[in-house]
C-alpha cells in the first residue's frame, strides 16, 4: 500500500504530519506498517508525483480535477476533520473512491470542552466576563446544574462524548439527529422535526451538527426565540448552523443568558466582526475538540486500521455518505 501525506505549511503544528509521528504510528501497528510505504510532503510538493502511485491520501484538501486520471490507484482519501463542506459537492470524487472523515478523534476533548462550557454558562460566566471587561463589579449568583437539561442538536461522536459528561454532573440529555435513534447518552432522541418542540424545555443547547444544506441556518432568528428565556447555547458544529446576528440581539437583550462559541464564518474571524463586543459571549477560535498531543496519534491509528481494512477486505470506517455531506 502506497500511501501520500499531504501536509499544509500554513496550518497548525497539531495537524501536522511529520515523519517522526508516522513512524510512532507503524510502531503501533506493525503487522500493518509492513505492507505499507508512504511519502510524506508539504502543499503541492511532488503532490501530482506521489499521487499517480498512491493508493490513499491523507490529507485536509486537494485538487479535485480529473482525479481518476491522475491518481488511478487511489482507494480511499482520509481527510484529517470532522467536516468535508469544504470539498462539496463531492462529485468529483471518483467511482469505487471512499471519503473518509476524522469523526472519533475529537471525542475525548470535546467532551471536556463542553463540559466546561456547560458549567460556564451555569455559573454565568459569559456575563461576570462581560462585567469584568466593563469594570462592573456585579454579584451574579447561580444554581446548581443537577436536574437542569442540556439539549444537543447534532448526537454524533461529539454530542455523545460532552452528553456523557453532562450524565455524570446530573444534567437530563435529550438529543436532535437526523435518525432519531436511541442513544446510551440521552433519555430520549427525536428526529428534525422535534426541534421546535424540544427547545423551550432545554437550559442548555449544545450544537454539535455538521453544516450541510439542510442545517445551513437551523438556529434562525425564529428558532433562537423559542429557546426558553435565559437559557445558554454553546456551538462546537458549525457557524453556518446558527445566525450570529440574531444571536448577537438574544444575548444583548438577555433573552439568552450567555453563549460559548468555538466556531467561526470566517476564520481567523475578523476584528470588525461585532461579536467581539457583544455581552455575555465567550469565544474560543476553534480549539474545543483538536487534542493538541493526541491528535495526529489518533489520525494515524484511524488511517491505519483502514488500510488493515482494505488489505483484509473489510468495510472501511468513517465513509462519508456524498448525499449527506458527511
Amino acid at each position: 500500500m502506497q500511501v501520500h501525506i499531504k501536509n499544509n505549511r500554513a496550518g497548525q503544528d497539531v495537524f501536522r504530519i511529520t515523519r517522526e509521528r508516522f513512524d510512532d504510528a507503524r510502531a503501533r501497528h506493525p503487522e500493518i506498517a509492513a505492507e505499507v510505504d508512504a511519502t510524506i510532503d508539504w502543499d503541492l510538493d511532488r503532490f501530482e508525483e506521489s499521487i499517480k502511485t498512491a493508493d490513499a491520501l491523507v490529507t485536509w484538501d486537494l485538487p479535485t480535477e480529473n482525479l481518476a486520471e491522475r491518481a488511478p490507484n487511489l482507494k480511499f482519501i482520509h481527510i484529517i476533520g470532522a467536516g468535508v463542506e469544504h470539498l462539496q459537492p463531492l462529485d468529483w470524487l471518483p467511482p469505487g473512491v471512499s471519503l473518509i472523515n476524522n469523526k472519533g478523534v475529537h471525542a475525548e476533548k470535546a467532551g471536556e470542552f463542553g463540559l466546561m462550557a456547560l458549567l460556564m454558562l451555569n455559573n454565568a460566566m459569559p456575563a461576570i466576563l462581560t462585567n469584568q471587561r466593563n469594570a462592573s463589579y456585579e454579584e451574579i449568583f447561580s444554581t446548581a446544574i443537577s436536574g437542569k437539561t442540556l439539549l444537543v442538536v447534532g448526537l454524533g461522536h461529539m454530542g455523545k462524548a460532552v452528553a456523557r459528561q453532562a450524565g455524570k454532573i446530573g444534567l437530563r440529555v435529550t438529543g436532535i439527529s437526523r435518525s432519531g435513534a436511541p442513544a446510551d447518552e440521552a433519555t430520549a432522541v427525536y428526529g428534525p422535526e422535534a426541534l421546535d418542540r424540544m427547545l423551550p424545555d432545554a437550559d442548555f443547547v449544545l450544537v454539535t451538527a455538521p453544516h450541510t444544506p439542510e442545517t445551513r441556518g437551523l438556529f434562525d432568528r425564529r428558532r433562537l426565540g423559542l429557546m426558553k428565556p435565559g437559557a445558554g447555547l454553546i456551538n462546537m458544529g458549525r457557524a453556518q448552523v446558527i445566525d450570529y446576528e440574531a444571536l448577537t440581539a438574544c444575548l444583548s437583550t438577555g433573552a439568552l443568558s450567555g453563549a460559548v462559541l468555538d466556531v467561526f464564518d470566517p476564520e481567523p474571524l475578523p476584528a470588525s466582526s461585532p461579536l467581539w463586543t457583544t455581552p455575555n459571549l465567550v469565544m474560543t477560535p476553534h480549539v474545543s475538540s483538536d487534542d493538541r498531543d493526541a491528535y495526529v496519534p489518533l489520525t494515524l491509528d484511524l488511517v491505519f486500521d483502514n488500510i488493515g481494512r482494505l488489505l483484509r477486505g473489510e468495510p472501511l470506517a468513517n465513509v462519508v455518505r456524498p448525499e449527506l455531506g458527511y
